[in-house]
């Protein structure tokens, strides 16, 4: 292996997505918003094509809705339809983390420790954007480590759902909370204590319902 390798290239339609999403979780484009593809695609100095493509993908994920020759605007907040993705999203973290725990190297918490500074770092400077990217990459440890594809892909499929939920969690005085949860998370990890950091796990998720 060499570190003069091709340097990876994001599609196009995965950066209108990030964009996209990101617009949608802030607010910036608020729910019931009419979305114009031409528009979208004027503002983010790409083609139609791949904010067409990122549009569909966010109506796969119910962040966007839209009718044929009519109509493609904002998703409203549905809070039922936020809890079922909860249920499930919550259910396959705390899945990772019981898979993960025999699994994780000092390396791996580690990883996790750095993610929860940048966490409350962001907190600090009253950054949600940045303080869900730390989250994610918190979570995302035991998601990668437990190796399970289909888990990770649930995931992957129903947390865009939580978005704005989980937005609006990070930037009030609760997120502190979470923070201390995710500590006491990585030290249940680090000692092996399986069933206490599952436990863990379900609580920081569960963290999501008082948003509503």
């Amino acid at each position: 292996m060499t570190a003069l390798e091709p340097v990876p290239r994001r599609l196009l339609r995965d950066e209108a997505y990030d964009a996209l999403l990101e617009a949608i979780v802030s607010g910036e484009l608020p729910p019931g918003q009419k979305l114009n593809d031409a528009e979208l695609a004027a503002r983010l100095g790409l083609s139609r094509a791949p904010v067409r493509q990122a549009l569909a993908r966010l109506t796969g994920e119910r962040l966007v809705v839209s009718k044929p020759q009519s109509y493609t605007r904002v998703a409203p907040v549905d809070a039922r339809e936020t809890r079922d993705a909860l249920a499930v999203v919550r259910a396959m973290h705390a899945l990772a983390v019981r898979e993960a725990v025999p699994r994780l190297t000092a390396a791996d918490l580690a990883r996790m420790r750095a993610a929860n500074e940048d966490f409350v770092r962001a907190l600090d400077a009253e950054d949600a954007t940045a303080a869900l990217a730390a989250d994610d990459a918190l979570h995302a440890v035991p998601v990668e480590v437990c190796g399970n594809a289909a888990l990770a892909e649930t995931v992957r499929r129903y947390t865009p759902l939580l978005r704005r939920w989980e937005r609006r969690r990070f930037s009030g005085a609760a997120a502190r909370a979470s923070a201390a949860r995710h500590d006491a998370l990585i030290d249940a990890c680090a000692a092996g204590a399986t069933d206490a950091a599952v436990a863990l796990s379900g609580e920081i998720w569960s963290g999501l319902d008082a948003v509503s």
